[in-house]
């Protein structure tokens, strides 16, 4: 088995795995403001100048075209080396476009296709054309609840219209949704995100939290060195471990996240309801769809915040039975398991 990503992941791959590889990662242009638009439609052709704020500098940031082609290259050299039965992309159709050269069984994991919710108008020509790539796969998992209850229904788009009902399947979130109940003692709120988008956020939430009555734990999402700190009723974290984040959450009378697809699995879970400040067209799509199932509400500013919590305060036994709902649901699907079979008959065939 090999692996092969860039940036971050590549360092968490290789701290387990032994044959994993390195390639050009592909990103979005994003700030303390999260993906802009208009400047990841300059930067798909165009590089541009980009404050780090982890280092403190501005950088230039290269085109998307340049990364693609790269990434392209990369992965070219190492398939072609190895020579797989099965490749197994997650969301890259560099990969694709090389199992269909090459005759390779394909298994694409992804649960963004044909993203409608955020998304410009002006991006649909190219996803047309790269979904002629999904057609060569053997499989496409969404690792998502079926339908009506995908939470990024918003972000896949109709799959028969597509032409891949066929070879689609709905298997479940890659996370343990098993259905825990816990208390209601807190509000808990994970802040996830590059430098600048947690910064933001957190300005944004610190003043409309402090002046809730419920206790608040915030975890800031800074990996390294462990820190603490009280400010009234908030209790502030630079990290909490898998268990003490698990304890948070479970303990939580609802919670406050971005809408990034694991985080609401997450919430699912054990049953809680939310509140979602999208940073990015996808987390707004998830947090779309949680709010049109009524386990959630959007907020996008800071008036927007202080009504999602009252209404939550006021209305919480309600959008928690929703939630409760959608968590006994989602728990009759192992995901990854049943991704796994998935590869393995598509090895076997």
């Amino acid at each position: 088995m090999f692996f092969f990503s860039g940036g971050r992941a590549y360092e968490l791959l290789a701290e387990e795995f032994r044959n994993v590889g390195r390639v050009t990662p592909v990103s979005w242009y994003e700030n303390a403001y999260g993906i802009l638009t208009s400047a990841s439609l300059l930067n798909m052709f165009l590089p541009l100048p980009l404050f780090n704020m982890e280092r403190g500098q501005f950088e230039i940031k290269n085109s998307n075209a340049y990364e693609t082609i790269h990434r392209y290259y990369d992965l070219r050299e190492n398939i072609r080396r190895i020579a797989p039965d099965v490749l197994v992309a997650d969301g890259d159709i560099n990969a694709l476009r090389l199992a269909g050269r090459w005759n390779i069984a394909a298994v694409y994991v992804e649960n963004l296709i044909r993203p409608s919710y955020g998304f410009s108008s002006l991006l649909s020509p190219g996803e047309r054309f790269i979904e002629r790539y999904y057609r060569v796969c053997r499989k496409v998992v969404i690792p998502d609840n079926p339908p009506p209850y995908t939470v990024s229904e918003y972000s896949i788009g109709d799959i028969g219209h597509m032409g891949i009902a066929d070879r689609t399947e709905y298997v479940g979130a890659f996370f343990d949704t098993t259905p825990v109940v816990g208390k209601q003692g807190h509000i808990f709120v994970p802040i996830s995100g590059p430098v600048g988008t947690r910064s933001r956020l957190l300005k944004i939430l610190q003043p409309v939290l402090e002046k809730v009555e419920s206790k608040v734990i915030i975890s800031l999402g800074t990996p390294g060195k462990r820190a603490s700190a009280r400010i009234g009723n908030c209790e502030l974290h630079t990290w909490l471990t898998a268990q003490e984040r698990a304890e948070a959450m479970c303990n939580a009378k609802f919670v406050i996240f971005s809408g990034g697809h694991a985080t609401c699995f997450e919430t699912i879970k054990y049953g809680k309801p939310c509140i979602c400040i999208p940073t990015q067209p996808e987390q707004l799509g998830n947090a779309a769809k949680l709010e049109s199932m009524n386990c959630g509400i959007v907020a996008k500013n800071r008036k927007q915040i202080q009504g999602a919590v009252n209404k939550l305060e006021t209305n919480l036994d309600r959008y928690t039975k929703n939630a409760e709902a959608l968590s006994r649901f989602s728990g009759r699907y192992n995901g990854l398991g049943r991704a796994v079979e998935i590869i393995e008959a598509v090895l076997d065939s």
